[in-house]
């Protein structure tokens, strides 16, 4: 080959001219590797394959920089469910606080007009009100208290109708714990009324001095008036207004009889 070129300059005849002849190797020589196809060429192969099977029709332009149209669609769907939601728990919840200020208002004017009115009725099946008063103990379940100090030297006697009495100075008792519902001055002296149950009360009559006014609560460890022993003092019990006679003094103690 090289003396044909050699021959060709020499006869100064263009190389386009010549025919170069390459003889055949005995040798077979092995293929060259065909270069790996670039990115851009492997991606027409992929579509060119695809197409081929299913059929379809592949748009030619670039897709890379469009937006993904499915998922900013649901991207909108989420956001908008969250909105309705959101709107929809603001309408509920406020809806809610209106109710429950209705029935707090509604509650609040029964109780001062209707104590017994059937919603307090209903509602007190939940909070316990409704037993309250079939819960409560009759006058004899109580243990009673004496009404005079036990260092008193006062000589305390109960009538044929049930009325404790003594004259003598020192502090006064009542027979149970409870509250002061009236206290009154006549000539001088003091009656205090205690209520002990709904049902159960009792009555101080002649003291020198009344410790407490009405609506005060009292025990039956603590003195609610004071005899100066110039006046006898009278101590009565009543079930329902009813005067109480079942009971007898035991070292001046109130005991019920059975």
């Amino acid at each position: 080959m090289n003396q044909e070129l050699d021959y060709a300059e020499m006869l100064e005849i263009p190389v386009n001219t010549v025919n170069v002849v390459k003889k055949k190797s005995f040798f077979k020589r092995k293929q060259a590797v065909q270069p790996a196809p670039q990115p851009e060429e492997l991606k027409e192969m992929v579509v060119e394959s695809v197409n081929e099977r299913v059929g379809a029709y592949v748009y030619a332009e670039d897709l890379t920089d469009a937006p993904k149209p499915e998922k900013v669609r649901f991207k909108n769907r989420v956001s908008d469910a969250a909105a309705a939601i959101k709107g929809k728990g603001g309408k509920v919840l406020f809806i809610e606080a209106v109710a429950i200020g209705l029935i707090a208002i509604a509650i609040f004017v029964t109780n001062i007009f209707m104590p017994n009115s059937a919603i307090n009725a209903f509602l007190g099946l939940f909070t316990g009100t409704a037993n309250a008063e079939a819960a409560e103990p009759t006058y004899s379940e109580l243990t009673l208290s004496a009404v005079v100090s036990d260092f008193s030297d006062a000589e305390v006697f109960v009538s044929d109708s049930g009325v404790i009495s003594f004259t003598a100075e020192g502090s006064v008792y009542p027979v149970y714990n409870g509250k002061i519902s009236h206290v009154y001055e006549d000539s001088g002296l003091y009656t205090v009324e205690i209520a002990h149950t709904s049902n159960f009360t009792s009555v101080i009559t002649g003291l020198t001095y009344a410790y407490y006014e009405a609506d005060t609560k009292v025990a039956a460890n603590l003195p609610v008036g004071y005899s100066d022993g110039a006046s006898e003092v009278r101590v009565s019990l009543y079930n329902n207004g009813a005067l109480l006679n079942c009971f007898t003094l035991m070292d001046e103690v109130p005991v019920w009889v059975s």
